[in-house]
């Protein structure tokens, strides 16, 4: 096999339709698009969900709820599991996290979560915890201290 011998499947290809190109060939005068209306105009292009002007589905399905995307926090979440790596008695910050390679990037903050085990009395800094997150870490010494953004 070569490149300059490869061509598609015998069928799979066949001639356009040309249309416009008078009476005789079948799809002349309106060249298949029909009589009148917007499609047989040029420049015909319709809105993404327009149906025809019928209330779109996306205006008649009530609305419900809230979305606060504008001023929404994203944070960095880490497991106590995790932070199992770290030796006894480390002051644990977002950047030593980020150095680590625990989190990928800070974005508003990083909060420690509960899942997982740890067995060791860590400092660990963060910008939030759960509230099961730091009961663990208070019950083995450590302390989780909450930093200001």
């Amino acid at each position: 096999m070569k490149l300059d011998n490869l061509k598609p499947a015998k069928g799979a290809t066949g001639s356009r339709k040309r249309v416009g190109r008078g009476p005789g060939s079948g799809m002349g005068k309106t060249s298949t698009r029909g009589e009148k209306g917007h499609k047989s105009r040029s420049g015909y292009r319709h809105r993404i969900g327009f149906e025809g002007g019928q209330m779109p589905l996306h205006r008649r399905i009530p609305k419900r709820g809230f979305t606060n995307a504008r001023f929404k926090k994203e944070f960095a979440y880490v497991n106590l599991g995790t932070l199992e790596a770290f030796e006894a008695g480390t002051i644990v910050t977002p950047e030593v996290l980020l150095q680590k390679g625990m989190i990928k990037k800070l974005m508003d903050g990083v909060k420690v979560l509960a899942k997982g085990n740890l067995t060791k009395a860590l400092t660990v800094q963060a910008h939030r915890f759960s509230a099961q997150a730091q009961e663990k870490i208070a019950s083995l010494g450590g302390k989780a201290e909450v930093l200001a953004k």
